[in-house]
């Protein structure tokens, strides 16, 4: 497991320079906030942010002279298609191995045609989830194709927002909750995959060091990962704490 700790006048600026010294996109990595910036007064006792960045996936290839190098936003730019290849036409193939019922019907629909209309060529695979928690299993709409990154965004924040929009809509046309998951190149999965190897591995530093540990801020759903595979874990408790999208989990020792 691979640590870096880096400083800077900004969380995400310190977030970002990590990611490029670690050649490693922000789905791969675990940031955990040691400091937060002060600007202290007068600028006396003024101190930059200090974050420490965990590797939990794979380092990125090398890229080619001219890539952004920002790595915290390549998912926010808008990449135009090269010269020589066809544009895009918002073709869409789906493909299911089990029967639909209402809610994966209506979930493809919605997804289909948003899809057609941001004239993305892609196909949506469809699968159904096993129980999840005591919670109803639901169906899981994976986005795949060219180019498929740019739906998923910044820590998955356009992804985040595509789904709410498809569960709007759905919801209005069900009138009641549609139990649908939205994912794109299985970029969920593979994310609350390694969110569960990383509580686990924060729970232990947090216990051997004796002090609580803070993870870099996260949507409700990542949040919810943590909680759920700690909850068993009698050396440790959690809390997020924090407003709005700087809300984040702490790892507690008992």
């Amino acid at each position: 497991m691979e640590m870096i700790e880096v400083t800077a006048n900004s969380v995400d600026a310190a977030i970002s320079k990590g990611l490029s010294q670690l050649n490693a996109a922000p789905a791969d990595v675990m940031v955990e906030v040691l400091e937060e910036p002060n600007t202290g007064l007068f600028g006396f006792g003024a101190r930059e942010a200090r974050v420490r960045l965990v590797l939990i996936g794979q380092r990125k290839a090398a890229e080619p002279e001219g890539y952004p190098q920002d790595l915290g936003e390549e998912f926010d730019q808008a990449y135009d298609e090269p010269p020589d290849q066809e544009p895009a036409t918002g073709a869409i193939t789906v493909v299911a191995d089990v029967e639909l019922d209402e809610d994966a019907t209506v979930g493809v629909e919605v997804l289909e045609e948003l899809l057609t209309r941001m004239r993305i060529d892609a196909q949506i695979n469809i699968n159904r989830s096993d129980d999840d928690e005591g919670e109803d299993p639901h169906w899981m709409l994976n986005i795949t194709g060219k180019r498929i990154n740019r739906l998923i965004g910044r820590r998955g924040e356009t992804l985040a927002s595509l789904q709410h929009i498809v569960r709007l809509i759905c919801s209005r046309k069900l009138e009641r909750r549609a139990n649908i998951i939205i994912d794109a190149e299985g970029y969920k999965t593979g994310r609350s995959n390694r969110l569960r190897g990383l509580a686990k591995r924060m729970a232990k530093q947090a216990v051997q060091q004796g002090r609580t540990i803070t993870l870099e801020p996260m949507q409700p759903s990542e949040r919810r990962i943590i909680h759920l595979t700690l909850r068993d874990n009698e050396d440790v408790s959690t809390q997020s704490v924090g407003e709005g999208r700087a809300r984040k989990v702490t790892i507690v020792p008992n």
